[in-house]
Formats: structure tokens, sequence, C-alpha cells
């Protein structure tokens, strides 16, 4: 499917299901702030950069509205969602403006950021970030270890990292159905518009701790029985021998001291 069209359907919640920041944001920024609390981090008065916030303000106006001094919206792609943004006047409407009847944020709390972030001229437009936070993103990049750099170089010094990742196959009736195939055959016939890289645990292990000094992982969900069902089908390159590690699929990344 082209990318386009892809996006378009997305937008509109046709075929394809769009992730937590657009179904319900309001639940996606309070799992944010609680979990960042349990690390005992506060968004009070911090630069917060949500990376791949797909065209909707909600999660960005409700971190401002929980203390966030100001917010940058990362997305690589440009696809305002103008129509829930405008639901959004009524409560937020100090965070936004009208303008020739589209909805913008105000500079002073928001800023968006559209582009690659790996590229030089993206990261000139934004001072370092306190902290930067995405809900089922990783999984859908296509160089994580170069976006990862990317985004260790936009973090403050003492700046925290909070990421949630999927690790199932994306039709999710069969979670580990995309590790059955050869990176050629996955990559030229069956590989998603969104794009899945497949990654495991311990790659996202090796990534994170090459460009933070302190790196926590925290198993949200395992399918040890689903992953027993199909295990002789996987291929080799994704299985460890330990099935704790194999059958984890969905995780959250904490991580601190960007190198």
């Amino acid at each position: 499917m082209p990318e386009g069209l892809a996006r378009f359907l997305l937008k509109r919640r046709w075929i394809i299901k769009p992730g937590l920041e657009s179904t319900d944001p309001f639940a996606a920024s309070a799992r944010y702030v609680e979990t960042l609390s349990a690390k005992g981090v506060s968004i009070e008065g911090k630069r917060v950069l949500v990376f791949g916030y797909g065209g909707r303000f909600a999660v960005g106006v409700d971190l401002l509205k929980r203390g966030a001094a100001h917010v940058v919206l990362c997305d690589h792609f440009v696809l305002l969602d103008t129509e829930r943004n405008r639901e959004l006047l009524s409560a937020y409407g100090m965070y936004l403006k009208v303008e020739q009847d589209d909805v913008q944020p105000r500079g002073e709390f928001i800023t968006l950021l559209h582009g690659d972030i790996r590229e030089e001229f993206i990261q000139k437009q934004i001072a370092p970030v306190d902290v930067v936070l995405s809900t089922s993103v990783f999984e859908h990049l296509d160089d994580v270890p170069g976006v990862t750099k990317a985004l260790a170089k936009l973090t403050a010094p003492d700046g925290i990292h909070l990421h949630f990742v999927d690790l199932r196959d994306h039709f999710f009736k069969y979670p580990f159905e995309m590790l059955k195939f050869s990176e050629n055959v996955w990559k030229n016939f069956l590989n998603p518009t969104s794009n899945l890289n497949r990654y495991r645990l311990n790659d996202y292990r090796r990534v994170f701790e090459s460009n933070f000094g302190g790196v926590e992982f925290t198993v949200l969900e395992r399918l040890e029985d689903e992953f027993r069902r199909v295990e002789n089908q996987i291929r080799s390159e994704f299985k460890t021998g330990d099935k704790t590690v194999d059958a984890v699929t969905l995780i959250h990344v904490f991580a601190s001291q960007p190198k």
C-alpha cells in the first residue's frame, strides 16, 4: 500500500488501527506521567519531546496541563489532524490558536518538529529537552540505532527517556508470525507500509545501552504459551534459547545519562 494512502486511512481510523496516542491520547499522557512518577521523575517545569505524535496535539496539551513547561511534538511526516485538534480548543485553548480556520499550537508552549530527526538541520531547530517520550514508535523505525543516537544527542545531560515498545506482529492475532520469514521475504513481500523492524528485546537492549549510561527494561507482557506453539517455525536469529526473553511482546524502556 502506498505510504500516502496508509496514512490517509490511519487518520480516519479506517482499516488500520492507530496507536494509543491517537485512540486515547489522555490515557497515553496519564501513563507517561504515572510511569515517570514511579521512577521518581516529574515533568513539572520540563521541556518534553513526544516522538511520533501522529498529527494530533492532545498528548502535548495534556502534558502542558500536567506541568510541562514546553512540549516538542515530533513526527517524520506532516499530517495534522485538524478536526480532532479543533475539539481541544474549549479545554486547551490557552495552548492553541486558530489561523485561517486551521488549528495551530502557540509557539511559546509547543514546537512542531517535522522531518527526519537524524538530520542536522532538524536537530538545530530545538534546544536540548529534559524528557523524551514515545508509544509504539520504535518498532516501526527503519534505523533504530541512528534514531536512538539522534534522540540521545537532543537530550540534556540529566534528561531521561521513556519509550513503550510493542514487539508483536501487528496482525495481533498471531504475535510471532513475522519471525517465521527470512529478511528477504519479509522486506520484499510481507513487511507492512508502517514497517515492522522485527527487533527483539536484546536488540533494543544493545541499542539503548550503547547510547545511555543508565538503561532499565520493564517487561509488560510475555506470551510464553503462544511462543511455544510456534517456536519450531521461528527463525533461529530471533531466538536466544531463553523463552522468558524470546516470548516478550510488550516493554517499556527507561533510559538516562545520554552519551
